[in-house]
């Protein structure tokens, strides 16, 4: 009896019991200590007042994580509340992307509520959002009404028009038609974080501005550039820096070495085309406000300490190009729906040659190919963390997402092929309720319907409770699906973790996705 039992236990150890720990190739820890201490001095230069453009994502910074294994997406959160009693917070906005309805793709999220939603988060971990600023005025009508919903919850709000003269005339643009012409935001902190829900937001101009007023009121402050990627200190050419150039595709980024920087210093720095191109233009502003030379390079503008946290640069070369062939995946499916251009679609194609990226990077991409060869059915392979891939296939009851990951969640559970954990009288009234109350023309029930089912069942049923508890181990896992998925079960496979690429393939003929 004593033996049998010992035996059902070992059976029973889960697979996220027998995994190795990740491997990872960044120190966090080091990061935030080197960052934090290069804003102090970066503020301690300019008179105890630095204007900080912040780039990139402040919360769930993904890409960096993929890139950088071990990387804390929320890092750049922490070392903001790290330095919280000497920090206040601006966001800009962009009224054409209020007025164009921009959405955040990874989100599925207009910029508007992007902005509410990370004034929300930051203010429940103590930061202070002192203003808003709605940049590029003229008199949108949703700008406004964006504006106006905003005051009237007691926020201070914005408005910056167009600056007169910019980029060229100097003169102009740093005189009180220029800059002078914008609303002065009354700051009380050493340090000003200008941030936005996404790139062409205005940050730049509105730390110029601020500038600006600061100086004609005597105070002698400072700008600089929050940097994450391209990483300057990093060769051009090393993936960790071309997978920038892969996730900035669409906005034609290239990585350059900086020429201002070699020819001052002799040293070469990694920049991006559009911070070199507008450097001289930048370079001349700034030494009209402050009366001298500020900068030398625009990589001097930087504070970047990213390469010095790096602890294993192999590792973080075969993470890059791994992002760099998802981007292509993505880029291709975009294309197939029409969301990129051609020009976009090249430009990653270019780049996954640049780095000699093939399908051998992820093993799931051959066996979900021959796993939906061989059964004739879509499906998806998954990588659990111990290297174990699991496959699900869409048949008659649920999707290929649904499917591969309740089959994940049993192996990481160790409860092998027991498919009792979401029973029918649950699963069959769902099926019913999408067919006949919501009229759907797919009785395939989703990713979500199928979690809301297994969620149900840990009520009563243990393997379900179990099962559900293993969600957390699939973040990270690597994905593979033969066919384009729909957005909203792309969208849940991501909450969890789960770093999914798709086949530029279409599910079926429909045009409409329900």
């Amino acid at each position: 009896m004593l033996k049998k039992e010992k035996k059902d236990k070992t059976a029973k150890k889960t697979a996220s019991e027998k995994k190795t720990d990740k491997k990872i190739c960044f120190d966090n820890d080091l990061y935030l200590k080197l960052q934090s201490e290069n804003i102090h001095k970066r503020i301690k230069k300019f008179h105890n007042k630095l204007y900080l453009e912040f780039g990139g994502k402040i919360f769930d910074d993904l890409h960096a994580a993929r890139v950088l294994p071990g990387f804390d997406p929320n890092i750049k959160i922490k070392l903001l509340q790290k330095m919280k009693d000497k920090a206040e917070i601006i966001f800009c906005i962009s009224s054409n992307d209020i007025e164009k309805n921009k959405i955040r793709a990874d989100l599925g999220i207009s910029y508007d509520n992007e902005v509410l939603r990370l004034v929300d988060n930051m203010r429940s971990l103590g930061l202070y959002v002192s203003a808003f600023i709605i940049t590029l005025y003229k008199g949108q009508p949703s700008a406004t009404k964006f504006g106006k919903k905003l005051e009237q919850r007691g926020e201070r709000v914005y408005f910056h028009h167009y600056t007169k003269g910019y980029p060229n005339e100097v003169d102009v643009i740093v005189s009180d038609e220029g800059y002078g012409a914008n609303p002065f935001v009354e700051t009380t902190r050493p340090l000003v974080v200008v941030t936005a829900p996404g790139p062409s937001s205005g940050k730049l101009a509105t730390c110029l501005s601020q500038l600006y007023h600061e100086y004609k009121r005597g105070v002698k402050a400072g700008y600089a550039k929050f940097e994450t990627f391209p990483v300057w200190n990093l060769p051009l050419k090393h993936p960790v820096n071309i997978a920038y150039e892969a996730a900035t595709a669409d906005l034609q980024d290239v990585n350059q070495i900086d020429p201002f920087h070699f020819n001052t210093y002799g040293k070469l720095a990694v920049n991006y085309n559009r911070d070199i191109a507008v450097f001289p233009v930048l370079q001349n502003i700034l030494t009209k406000i402050t009366k001298k030379e500020v900068y030398k390079s625009p990589t001097d503008m930087g504070v970047n300490m990213i390469a010095d946290a790096i602890i294993d640069d192999k590792l973080a070369q075969i993470a890059a190009k791994k992002e760099i062939l998802r981007r292509y995946y993505r880029a291709e499916c975009d294309y197939k729906k029409g969301q990129a251009t051609y020009e976009t679609l090249e430009r990653n194609k270019a780049l996954v040659a640049e780095v000699k990226g093939t399908d051998k990077l992820f093993p799931v991409i051959d066996i979900a190919k021959k796993t939906s060869k061989e059964s004739k059915f879509p499906c998806i392979a998954l990588e659990l963390p111990d290297g174990q891939i699991v496959t699900g296939k869409t048949k008659t009851v649920v999707s290929a997402a649904a499917a591969v990951v309740l089959n994940a969640l049993r192996t990481l559970a160790g409860l092998g092929d027991d498919f009792d954990i979401i029973t029918d009288d649950i699963l069959l009234p769902i099926v019913d309720y999408r067919t006949k109350i919501l009229k759907s023309n797919s009785s395939i029930l989703t990713i979500d319907d199928v979690m809301v089912a297994l969620s149900i069942c840990t009520a009563k049923n243990e393997k379900a409770k179990r099962a559900m508890a293993e969600i957390p181990n699939l973040k990270g896992c690597d994905a593979h699906c033969t066919y384009i998925l729909s957005s909203s079960e792309e969208q849940t496979l991501k909450k969890m973790g789960i770093n999914i690429t798709c086949e530029p393939v279409f599910l079926n003929s429909n045009l409409f996705e329900s």
